[in-house]
């Protein structure tokens, strides 16, 4: 249901939803931008190739589903789905506004393509695996995807859900962990000690591996390898950057609440190539 995969295409498509997550930030006056800009990446080479899916058919009982567990970055979430054809920008625009639909973490199927409410950190891979395994259960072949902060690997539910897919097992699960190496109030591996964490997923039953979270091409082929359904379920590390894409916003934790001014929308928005 995808079309073929170009990185070329893809790095586009990406440098819009980050064009439009500064922009909205600094329209709705809504935090939590350094954390969006993060994880763009990972929902391009999902929704452009990874997923089997179709904007056209958002309810397609055998769609693959992808939960953004992060659900703080909801607007990364909803420039994606928006960019991706699941609905115009005029939904988009307004976001955050009262009564809007796209809130500034996700409802319950507020919008086309948005699988499930996230945002209480610790609960997305829960959901992810009740949904691979429903499909295991009705012998259907969708694949979920699941998106995490780092943050959540502080939680105590991610790692009952990470004991759960390994028991069952849930190959037909992938689970991409947004190492951004930042959380609310500094650096993760000093709020809580995650390091090393591929191997702490290993050790939990899980096919764990890294990448660099912002190299397109390695993510595709995360996606391309063949999904084993009887396997083991998937998880990687994915180094990113906090506000990746901007020079000035990237790994300063101070744009985890920070608000971008006007010159500030429009110096990220050149650097894109937006302008």
């Amino acid at each position: 249901m995808n079309a073929p995969v170009n990185p070329g295409v893809q790095a586009g498509h990406a440098a819009w939803i980050r064009g439009r997550v500064v922009a909205l930030s600094h329209a709705r006056r809504t935090p939590h931008l350094g954390s969006s800009l993060s994880c763009v990446d990972l929902l391009t080479a999902a929704y452009w190739g990874g997923l089997r899916l179709d904007p056209a058919q958002p309810d397609d009982p055998g769609r693959d589903r992808l939960i953004l567990s992060k659900g703080h970055a909801a607007a990364a979430l909803y420039a994606a789905l928006c960019r991706r054809g699941y609905f115009p920008e005029a939904l988009l625009e307004t976001y955050c506004r009262p009564g809007s639909a796209l809130q500034e973490h996700p409802g319950p199927r507020c919008a086309p393509g948005v699988e499930a409410a996230t945002g209480s950190l610790g609960h997305g891979l829960a959901l992810g695996c009740g949904m691979a395994l429903a499909a295991q259960l009705r012998e259907q072949p969708w694949r979920v995807a699941v998106i995490l902060s780092d943050g959540e690997c502080n939680e105590g539910t991610t790692w009952e859900s990470a004991l759960f897919a390994a028991a069952q097992p849930l190959g037909n699960l992938l689970a991409l962990v947004d190492y951004n190496k930042w959380q609310a109030t500094g650096r993760s591996n000093e709020v809580l000690a995650l390091a090393p964490l591929r191997e702490k997923w290993a050790a939990f039953g899980w096919d764990a591996r890294a990448c660099d979270g912002h190299d397109l091409e390695a993510l595709n082929e995360v996606f391309a390898e063949p999904w084993d359904p009887a396997g083991a379920p998937r998880l990687v590390v994915c180094h990113t950057i906090k506000g990746r894409g901007v020079s000035f916003m990237e790994d300063d934790n101070n744009w985890h609440y920070r608000i971008p001014t006007a010159d500030e929308v429009a110096a990220a928005r050149q650097e894109l190539g937006l302008s």
